[in-house]
This record gives structure tokens, sequence and C-alpha cells, in this order.
């Protein structure tokens, strides 16, 4: 074996530093499990929550809202707005499928077929070149897009609206309390 692919030997010297590493892993882990039973009490399944003391009212914070972010809600009102547009979009392509599945096309256009033509049976009447599932479909595209920029737009010049409102006015003033377990 040559020099660069042999392992090196430990030696007596080694083993003191990896010792000492031992015990201080062994009295950091000893230390860290002491710490969380004296943090877990007697219930341990609560964790680290506060516990009121019996008879004591809950803590109560007056909070003020002042300001509201507009960049951060215009890019949660386009998340969810382009979600709005996929569940449409998804929502219109299984009702037409359905409805093609089940034949409703085809009974429109012998009603409509009956009632125009008769007994003579040569129309040339079919409801899909009206309500076909790409016209359908292309729609609902056209409108979702328009719906996630018009929900973007609206939902930001609100935002700003409620800060030009909050400041003339203080904001919505709002009173949270801790839970009474």
């Amino acid at each position: 074996m040559s020099e660069r692919t042999a392992t090196p030997r430990r030696t007596s010297e080694d083993e003191p530093a990896k010792r000492s590493l031992t015990g201080r892993l062994q009295e950091t882990l000893s230390s860290a499990a002491e710490e969380h039973h004296a943090n877990a009490g007697p219930s341990g399944a609560k964790g680290n929550r506060a516990r009121r003391e019996p008879g004591r009212q809950p803590r109560r914070a007056r909070l003020r809202l002042t300001r509201i972010d507009p960049w951060s809600v215009m890019k949660t009102a386009f998340l969810l707005s382009v979600a709005f547009g996929v569940v449409t979009f998804v929502a219109i392509f299984m009702v037409w499928s359905v409805l093609g599945a089940a034949g409703v096309w085809d009974s429109i256009n012998s009603a409509v077929a009956s009632i125009v033509e008769g007994d003579s049976g040569n129309s040339t009447f079919d409801v899909t070149d009206y309500v076909g599932m790409s016209r359908v479909l292309g729609f609902t595209l056209l409108v979702s897009v328009l719906d996630v920029i018009l929900l973007t737009a609206i939902a930001t010049l609100t935002a700003f609206l409620y800060n030009l409102a909050a400041a003339l006015l203080g904001g919505i003033e709002v009173t949270l309390a801790e839970d009474e377990k």
C-alpha cells in the first residue's frame, strides 16, 4: 500500500481526547434531559406552554392595525386569485365532461331536431357548435385571467386605501387574549 492510501494507526495520545469528547457529549445529553424533565412538569404533554395560576384572569392586549403592506397583499391576492382561476377552469372542464358523458348534448340535439324539422330528421343543428368544450374552456380561461388581474389590482388598491384611512383615523383596534386552558 502506498503512503497516501494507508490509514493512520491510532495512538494512545488519541484515546484521552476521544474519552473527553465522549464524556462531554454524555454530560451535555444528561443536562439536556434533566432540563427537559424540569420543563415538562407534571402534565408533560403540554410542552413549554405558559401556565396560568388558578383564579387569575387571562392576559389581554389591545393592539391597533395601522398599516398593511401593499406588496404582501398583492403577492397574496395574486396567488389566491390564480388558485381560484385554476379551480374554476378545472370545475368547468369536469362539468362539461360529465354533461358530454351523460349524453346531454345528444338529447338537446335530438329535441331541437324534432321541434324544428318534425318527422323529416334532416337536421344540421348541433348544440356543441355553440357551447362546445373548446369554446367554453376558452371563455373560462379568458375570465380567469381577467379575474387574476382584477382581484390583484383591487386587493392592492384596498391596502393602499386602508393605509390612508388608518393614517387619518388610527386603524382598526383589536383585543387579543390568551387561552383559558
